[in-house]
């Protein structure tokens, strides 16, 4: 088991980019050419506890930990010529990469959504404001004491 700490700013940003490495800390576990997120806790009790379950996983050396789906993917994909298994491999990552595009197209127009939102309800107290609110509100207040001299 590899246990390895990557500085993602510096030196180690392309090792980061390879593995999907978005945000600081990232523990990801697994087969290094196919490592996956940890999503559990990250208090001591919750990382020792997950360390137990660390081991070998499905993959060309392990094969008898595939279930039969992997298992038959696994076959296929050994089969295929190198060119045609680098050829799929790229059109993957680029749907990958198309995904994480959309994903940060969609979020960059929320902020701006949200930006504008939140502009026009400041526009709009300041109406409210300026319409007399305040004043209407010490008008209240002084009837409700004024009552209370009677």
């Amino acid at each position: 088991i590899l246990v390895a700490d990557v500085d993602c700013i510096g030196t180690g940003k392309s090792k980061c980019d390879e593995v999907g490495v978005k945000g600081f800390p990232t523990i990801k576990h697994g087969d290094p050419n196919d490592l996956e997120d940890y999503k559990g806790g990250r208090d001591f009790d919750a990382l020792k506890k997950f360390t137990e379950t660390l081991g070998p996983t499905c993959g060309p050396k392990n094969q008898d930990l595939c279930d039969q789906d992997k298992k038959k993917k696994l076959e296929e994909f050994m089969k295929m010529p190198i060119g045609d298994l680098k050829k799929l491999i790229t059109e993957q990552e680029a749907l990958s990469d198309k995904a994480e595009t959309e994903l940060s197209e969609l979020l960059k127009s929320l902020q701006e959504q949200y930006e504008t939102g939140q502009k026009e309800k400041e526009r709009k107290q300041q109406e409210i404001k300026d319409a007399g609110l305040g004043l209407m509100k010490s008008v209240q207040a002084y009837r409700k004491t004024e009552k209370n001299e009677l």
